[in-house]
């Protein structure tokens, strides 16, 4: 396992950023915990480590970034996420998202476009000792050989809803994926209640890199 330091002032920053989630409306205390757990300046480089318990979101490369802990905790608080649930993440990018949802109890397979990202985010978690199921594709289509899943999470702006990601889950599943035009999404929650009843929910306005693929950007 890899070893790296969390020394008690990243603690300390991490208790701050969970405080500054709750004011902003995050009230899952289970997603609060697991951000007051998982060390995100892990997923930094050294010149941006200062920055890492900042509530923004930053540079990873490959034209990707981390997402913003509001974001994260916003999302996931929108999955309901349950130990045991089979999780489908689409934009696996730094893998911090991805650690969220590991730590919440899920099962994760996590999904990456950019093939640099992949291999990098991939030998970095299995150092950490964080096992999540990868796969290096198009996200946009879902996984369908480990189909059917509880919830799947898009952490990339999408064009549509895709039509595969919606077969791909369980009566009952949920999909969050932010949708719209490349510079703002609406966050939308859909529930899977019949195999032709859909509960759509909308939520705030957010900002992702685009969701590239085949349903995605091109």
């Amino acid at each position: 396992m890899l070893k790296l330091d969390d020394s008690y002032r990243h603690k300390g920053q991490r208790k701050e950023l969970v405080k500054t989630l709750s004011k902003k409306g995050i009230k899952d205390e289970a997603v609060l915990n697991a951000i007051n757990t998982l060390p995100r300046h892990f997923f930094f480089d050294t010149a941006l480590g200062s920055h890492a318990y900042e509530d923004k979101a930053f540079p990873i490369g490959e034209g990707q970034t981390i997402s913003q802990p509001y974001t994260v905790a916003f999302q996931t608080e929108l999955l309901q996420v349950k130990p045991g649930d089979k999780v489908l993440e689409i934009g696996t990018g730094s893998g911090y998202q991805g650690s969220i949802l590991h730590i919440l109890g899920a099962e994760v397979h996590t999904i990456e476009y950019q093939k640099k990202l992949y291999d990098r985010t991939r030998k970095f978690l299995t150092k950490l000792g964080i096992n999540l199921h990868f796969y290096f594709g198009d996200g946009s289509q879902g996984l369908p050989s480990q189909a059917p899943f509880d919830k799947i999470l898009v952490t990339a702006g999408a064009p549509i809803v895709p039509n595969s990601l919606l077969k791909q889950l369980k009566i009952g599943g949920i999909l969050v994926i932010p949708v719209g035009d490349r510079k703002t999404q609406k966050m939308l929650r859909l529930t899977k209640k019949t195999t032709t009843k859909i509960i759509k929910e909308e939520f705030a306005n957010f900002a992702f890199v685009p969701l590239l693929g085949a349903d995605g950007w091109r």
